[in-house]
């Protein structure tokens, strides 16, 4: 009995406690977070749904491409031929569930323009080689298609080498360059959006998008939902961001050419991030990045990502802000470093302190305390209270902005199969942002202190902020990449089989392509 009023007792005390100025200050911060997020994701909706109700108007007024442009004159001959040359660069690193369907997604573009894909792999032992040297020959003759081997990296990661080779391998009157992960599904119309945006606007340094996590139903896959959410209302601006997604960037051919603003060997002499550095150069040399409002993406997340998958992929996302090209950099990389941990966990104390004012109050009602014991524990009950309002208000914006997104995705890939919100679990996502904002401040201190990484069974060490050592061994290294869950080693891979969706986009990929450049 001793043992359990002493229990009770603690329990009133920390209730007691966290109503103190500093720990009351702390919750109402919780809230505030909570609601800020919810206004940037419902402005992101607006600027989403702005889109959709443009598509959808320019489909009653009769222009059934809508969601290719806006003006349907576009799409006549005489404008078609005098498009720009695109080069697609995909560097690829092992094999997995959705990487034939994305790749058939990124290759099956209405572009009207000349375009070529570029499939950049490691070596001919990568699983990914024999995939898409397959799926190459399925489409032989409709499509501008193939693989490169870059070899093996020495001063940056093995991501950014393939980019290089890639770019070192394009077609010379490319104007544009697209940088393109193979884990995202592409839009029939994506890359003419993008191009036309180039070409009204020629001070565009890098265009970029960004994705819509599709979770498999793992706690994992909803940590990386919920981490990539925050950062979605910085590229849902309908224009100008100073974020950048390594996953989708169009960029100037020529800035490569001529290594424009030291964008080649900033990449290439010890990089790491590909995005992180190059809006550290567009940064530092005040150059335009821009964000389309339909350049966003469905990301089919690995249907057994496990949760030390998902570790590893925050463990990378944390090791990001180790790497830097300048001073100016580095003090941006620590201010990020230090405003994530301070929101982090000033997102999740909060639910701690709101649990136990909950429990205080629980053991007051059944105990039957008197009215003096309870004052303060009242007061806790309601910061509980306003808690739970302003995390419903979160959850309910954030549902909005995917439920938006998801309808967008459908409207821009009328022949994708359909995506839908039904399969997300909100209270899964509720834990998810309870488990990624604790887990991010370990996380981050933990790539500090290390300054150590594993991506896919490549070792990077850092040194000042740039890639000075690199390691591989197979034996000590993962079987499988984090999110897209690909086999990293092995000589064997799926064979695609012909169905009705390759034949449609053989199709699709002949009917694009104009006779003039059939030479």
């Amino acid at each position: 009995m001793s043992a359990l009023h002493s229990a009770d007792s603690f329990l009133l005390s920390l209730s007691r406690a966290f109503c103190s100025p500093l720990a009351v200050f702390i919750q109402i911060q919780g809230c505030v977070i909570c609601l800020t997020l919810a206004i940037g994701w419902a402005f992101a909706a607006y600027v989403r749904k702005r889109e959709i109700n443009r598509i959808e108007d320019g489909i009653k007024g009769g222009n059934s491409f809508a969601f290719l442009c806006h003006d349907i004159y576009e799409l006549e001959h005489s404008n078609q031929v005098n498009l720009p040359r695109v080069s697609v660069v995909m560097p690829l690193k092992g094999f997995g569930e959705h990487n034939l369907h994305n790749w058939k997604s990124q290759i099956t573009s209405l572009y009207g323009g000349p375009i070529e894909f570029l499939f950049v792999v490691e070596s001919t032992e990568d699983p990914a080689y024999h995939a898409v040297s397959q799926l190459i020959t399925e489409f032989k003759g409709d499509v501008d298609a193939r693989v490169i081997v870059a070899g093996l990296s020495t001063t940056c990661s093995q991501k950014i080498h393939n980019q290089l080779v890639g770019v070192e391998n394009m077609h010379k009157d490319s104007k544009y360059v697209l940088f393109l992960d193979d884990d995202v599904r592409f839009h029939p119309g994506s890359i003419g959006v993008l191009t036309t945006e180039m070409e009204k606007n020629p001070e565009i340094f890098i265009q970029t998008g960004y994705p819509l996590d599709l979770p498999s139903g793992t706690l994992g896959s909803y940590c990386i939902y919920e981490y990539h959410m925050p950062c979605s209302m910085g590229f849902a601006t309908g224009g100008k961001t100073f974020f950048l997604w390594g996953g989708c960037m169009m960029m100037h051919a020529d800035d490569f050419r001529h290594d424009n603003y030291g964008v080649v060997s900033g990449l290439r002499d010890g990089g790491y991030s590909d995005d992180m550095t190059l809006a550290a150069i567009a940064g530092a040399h005040k150059r335009l990045i821009t964000s389309p409002p339909v350049a966003v993406f469905p990301h089919p997340i690995a249907s057994d990502l496990t949760f030390s998958r998902y570790w590893n992929y925050l463990r990378k996302q944390t090791f990001v802000l180790e790497s830097y090209i300048s001073t100016v950099n580095w003090l941006m990389n620590r201010a990020l470093f230090l405003t994530h941990f301070y929101l982090s966990w000033g997102f999740v104390a909060p639910y701690f302190m709101a649990m136990v004012h909950v429990a205080a109050a629980l053991q007051i009602y059944i105990k039957d305390y008197s009215y003096g014991e309870t004052t303060c524990t009242s007061g806790g009950l309601l910061l509980a209270i306003w808690l739970a309002i302003c995390t419903f208000t979160e959850l309910l914006s954030m549902w909005n902005l995917t439920r938006i997104e998801v309808q967008l995705c459908n409207i821009l890939s009328p022949e994708a199969p359909k995506l839908s919100l039904d399969y997300y679990n909100w209270s899964m996502i509720f834990v998810a942002m309870l488990v990624d904002n604790f887990l991010y401040p370990i996380s981050a201190f933990w790539s500090h202190f290390s300054q150590t990484i594993n991506w896919s069974g490549i070792r990077y060490n850092l040194k000042n902020g740039k890639i000075h050592k690199i390691e591989r061994n197979k034996d000590k290294g993962p079987e499988f990449t984090d999110l897209g869950g690909k086999h990293l080693y092995g000589k064997k891979a799926a064979t695609p089989k012909a169905s009705l969706l390759g034949s449609l986009g053989r199709s699709l990929a002949h009917w694009h392509q104009p006779k003039k450049y059939d030479v």
